[in-house]
Protein backbone atom coordinates (compact mmCIF):
# COMPACT_ATOMS: atom_id res chain seq x y z
CA UNK A 1 0.00 0.00 0.00
CA UNK A 2 2.85 2.40 0.78
CA UNK A 3 4.49 1.79 -2.58
CA UNK A 4 1.19 2.39 -4.40
CA UNK A 5 0.81 5.64 -2.47
CA UNK A 6 4.34 6.65 -3.38
CA UNK A 7 3.61 6.11 -7.07
CA UNK A 8 0.38 8.09 -6.85
CA UNK A 9 2.12 10.99 -5.11
CA UNK A 10 4.95 11.09 -7.63
CA UNK A 11 2.41 10.95 -10.47
CA UNK A 12 0.68 13.98 -9.00
CA UNK A 13 3.96 15.84 -8.58
CA UNK A 14 5.06 15.08 -12.14
CA UNK A 15 1.73 16.34 -13.45
CA UNK A 16 1.88 19.59 -11.49
CA UNK A 17 5.52 20.62 -11.86
CA UNK A 18 6.49 23.27 -14.39
CA UNK A 19 7.40 21.80 -17.80
CA UNK A 20 11.13 22.52 -17.58
CA UNK A 21 11.39 20.43 -14.39
CA UNK A 22 9.13 17.61 -15.58
CA UNK A 23 11.96 15.31 -16.78
CA UNK A 24 13.45 15.26 -13.30
CA UNK A 25 10.09 14.40 -11.75
CA UNK A 26 9.49 11.74 -14.39
CA UNK A 27 12.75 10.16 -13.22
CA UNK A 28 11.47 10.23 -9.64
CA UNK A 29 8.23 8.64 -10.80
CA UNK A 30 10.12 5.91 -12.64
CA UNK A 31 12.09 5.17 -9.47
CA UNK A 32 8.87 4.91 -7.44
CA UNK A 33 7.33 2.61 -10.04
CA UNK A 34 10.35 0.31 -10.03
CA UNK A 35 10.22 0.09 -6.24
CA UNK A 36 6.51 -0.75 -6.44
CA UNK A 37 7.22 -3.50 -8.99
CA UNK A 38 9.79 -5.13 -6.71
CA UNK A 39 7.41 -5.09 -3.74
CA UNK A 40 4.57 -6.41 -5.89
CA UNK A 41 6.78 -9.25 -7.12
CA UNK A 42 8.57 -10.25 -3.90
CA UNK A 43 6.68 -8.62 -1.03
CA UNK A 44 9.95 -7.10 0.15
CA UNK A 45 13.16 -5.57 -1.19
CA UNK A 46 15.53 -8.47 -1.90
CA UNK A 47 18.56 -6.15 -1.94
CA UNK A 48 18.04 -5.64 1.79
CA UNK A 49 18.11 -9.35 2.64
CA UNK A 50 21.82 -9.61 3.44
CA UNK A 51 21.93 -6.59 5.74
CA UNK A 52 18.77 -7.77 7.51
CA UNK A 53 20.05 -11.33 7.86
CA UNK A 54 17.27 -12.77 5.72
CA UNK A 55 17.85 -15.68 3.37
CA UNK A 56 17.10 -14.93 -0.27
CA UNK A 57 14.84 -17.15 -2.34
CA UNK A 58 16.17 -18.60 -5.61
CA UNK A 59 13.94 -16.14 -7.50
CA UNK A 60 15.36 -13.22 -5.50
CA UNK A 61 18.92 -14.38 -6.17
CA UNK A 62 18.17 -14.54 -9.89
CA UNK A 63 16.70 -11.03 -9.74
CA UNK A 64 19.68 -9.67 -7.78
CA UNK A 65 22.09 -11.08 -10.37
CA UNK A 66 20.56 -8.85 -13.05
CA UNK A 67 22.14 -5.50 -13.96
CA UNK A 68 20.69 -2.55 -12.04
CA UNK A 69 18.84 -4.75 -9.56
CA UNK A 70 18.85 -3.60 -5.98
CA UNK A 71 18.68 0.16 -6.50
Amino acid sequence: ALQRRSVALFEALAAEVEPERRPLFEDYLDYARRHHQVIARFGRFPHRNAVLGRPSTPEELHYLAQPDAGF
